[in-house]
């Protein structure tokens, strides 16, 4: 990351009639064509939280036709849509559902996923002293091949988290370059998104991020959210910085949130309001008082064994032969029970709004 682009964001309002050009606005403003490197792999990391759709969990379709198109115009010629599943999404379900394929099919833009058998992944070598992963993967911790030397957009969407308070730009990293144990990282997850983060300066020669937030996810996040519209973008290449906006944004003090405050700390962005460079649209009284204190059923029960009084057992229930049952007891509740008896409602709501129409019509 270039210094001059550390704490600087890019912000701009957006609308389902003119979100290509804003997508288009926010590339340019931060002259992405002219700081990449065109002649290496740019891989575009699609979020996907559910393989199912739900508004404001994953990457939506504009967001990537936005950054595709623009791409596109200014002769990127080597673009790579990057999926990963985990242990309980199914990445070709919900590359489908969320109507990835489709963009990508528009534009000819090949995909992978990144942490399937048949992708390579090397041992990654730390060049700095990490603070978690390679304690929690003594074998190696496992990167794909792919990724290195290459640039990466990351495409998060703005939407609490029942972890990490809210998730976007750091946690993006966390599919794209662990394994399917990543969950085993839970646990200690702020950590960990600090680990990854120096590991993508490692990695990869150019990074940015752009955070969608036409679509917004207030609660108990990633999945059994609340929908909230707030017609907003926010990129750049300080994905601190903006992960730190989107915080403060939903009503949260950056400096309190363990992976900023880390990562701030450690020189790795910038994390402090006061600190941060915003060009585009004054946000500086914006305050959505999202709320991240809330937890599902599901959630209260992984708390209960990453931090609570199952923490003794945590290896024997999630990394043994009996780890199934969790994932299992995770589709139960969210694919069976809460999307069919609460979800449900949430999303024809959502369909019928602007944004909900623009959905449909991809």
């Amino acid at each position: 990351m270039n210094n001059l682009n550390r704490g600087t964001v890019f912000v701009r309002k957006i609308s389902p009639e003119t979100i290509l050009e804003d997508y288009s606005w926010l590339l340019q403003k931060a002259k992405v064509s002219e700081n990449f490197d065109k002649s290496i792999n740019t891989f575009l990391k699609v979020n996907i939280s559910w393989d199912r759709y739900y508004p404001g969990c994953s990457t939506a379709p504009w967001q990537l036709e936005g950054v595709i198109k623009e791409l596109l115009k200014n002769n990127f010629s080597n673009i790579t849509a990057a999926h990963n599943g985990t242990v309980v999404v199914d990445p070709e379900r919900g590359r489908t559902e969320n109507k990835h394929k489709n963009i990508e099919e528009k534009y000819n833009i090949p995909h992978i996923l990144v942490d399937s058998p048949e992708s390579e992944a090397i041992a990654y070598k730390p060049k700095k002293k990490l603070l978690v992963l390679d304690k929690i993967f003594k074998e190696g911790i496992m990167i794909p091949k792919i990724f290195y030397g290459s640039n990466i957009i990351h495409l998060p969407t703005m939407k609490t988290h029942v972890f990490t308070t809210m998730t976007g730009a750091l946690k993006n990293a966390f599919g794209g370059l662990l394994n399917q144990n990543r969950h085993w990282t839970h646990s200690q997850i702020h950590e960990t998104l600090v680990d990854l983060l120096q590991i993508q300066h490692d990695i990869h020669e150019n990074i940015f991020a752009v955070s969608d937030g036409a679509f917004s996810g207030d609660g108990p996040g990633p999945r059994a959210m609340r929908i909230k519209e707030k017609n907003i973008i926010v990129g750049g290449y300080d994905q601190v910085s903006v992960d730190a906006v989107v915080a403060k944004m939903m009503g949260f003090d950056p400096m309190k949130i363990d992976k900023l405050k880390i990562c701030h700390e450690m020189s790795l962005g910038v994390a402090k309001p006061s600190e941060i460079n915003v060009i585009g649209e004054d946000i500086s009284s914006v305050n959505w008082k999202y709320s991240s204190s809330e937890n599902t059923f599901a959630s209260k029960g992984q708390k209960f064994i990453y931090w609570g009084p199952l923490k003794p057992l945590e290896k024997i229930l999630l990394r043994s032969k009996i780890a199934p049952w969790a994932f299992f007891a995770s589709d139960l509740y969210h694919n069976k029970y809460w999307l069919k008896f609460i979800g449900k409602g949430r999303v024809k709501k959502a369909l019928k709004s602007k944004w909900g129409k623009l959905f449909l019509d991809y």
